[in-house]
Order: structure tokens, then sequence, then C-alpha cells
């Protein structure tokens, strides 16, 4: 699930109750809707991937 927080967004694991992953400035659509809905591991993953070398 994404959560806003001061200055962007963060992932929180429900399972585990920790944040994981960066945090974004700018949450992508994509990654947000895959969050947020019925997305598997491997395409959180390959998203976050994606989105971790635009900000490189």
């Amino acid at each position: 699930m994404a959560r806003g927080v001061p200055g962007g967004y963060r992932i929180w694991d429900n399972t585990r109750r920790r944040w994981w992953g960066d945090l974004y400035e700018l949450c992508p659509d994509d990654l947000l809707a895959a969050l947020n809905g019925n997305a598997d591991h491997d395409t959180v993953t390959a998203l976050m991937k994606r989105c971790r070398a635009r900000k490189r």
C-alpha cells in the first residue's frame, strides 16, 4: 500500500508492519495502482526498479 508521507510517498508492508523500499517524491501512477491493487510481488519489484532507474 502506498502512503503519503512528508516529502512524497512510501510503501507500507502490512505483513511485516514496516516501510519497504525508497521514498518517492513523485509516485508514478502505474506503481501506485499496482501497490493498491492485486499485483504480484514480481510486478511491483519490476516497477520499483524502473522508478529507481529514473531517479538516477
